[in-house]
């Protein structure tokens, strides 16, 4: 239990939050929030990933090659860190970088096939502690709490 945890905690172990807190949407999705990454950064730290790693590589593979400026875009990692992530990528044989043949300035980056492998043992990571972060809920449960996450997720991404 981690010490933010346990504060949330009296002595008889019932949660001591107000309830209006507890109530606010906006506060429980950020507690879930940082719970979960520090469960997945942590996770992916034990097979020696990140999670960037794993957005590049999902990306690559479900959308094919693309310029460092296409991945920012999929991924959402600024274009000035994205440099450094397909560095490590590009270290361990996970990408392929290429010249553009229309822009000689510009990179393609490409997953290899360790790259795919590699995705694959990240995706049964993935699911073991998405598994684990979703252990309340029952599969219907949590196919239903991922749906109503998107939903409001795609609707405050469109209008931003």
């Amino acid at each position: 239990m981690t010490r933010a945890e346990a504060a949330d905690l009296p002595d008889d172990g019932a949660p001591k939050t107000p309830d209006r807190l507890r109530r606010r949407a906006s506060r429980q999705l950020s507690q879930l929030t940082a719970r979960s990454d520090r469960l997945i950064n942590e996770g992916l730290a034990r097979v020696d990933a990140r999670k960037w790693h794993y957005a590049v590589l999902a990306s690559l593979q479900d959308f094919g090659p693309g310029s460092q400026a296409a991945l920012s875009g999929r991924t959402g990692i600024y274009r000035s860190d994205m440099v450094g992530v397909l560095n490590e990528l590009a270290e361990r044989d996970l990408v392929e970088r290429a010249p553009d043949p229309d822009d000689r300035r510009r990179n393609i980056i490409t997953i290899s096939d360790r790259g795919r492998r590699h995705l694959r043992r990240l995706d049964k990571v993935l699911d073991d502690l998405h598994d684990e972060l979703l252990e309340p809920l029952s599969p219907a449960e949590r196919d239903q709490f991922v749906q109503l996450l998107t939903r409001l997720l795609d609707h405050h991404t469109r209008n931003s």
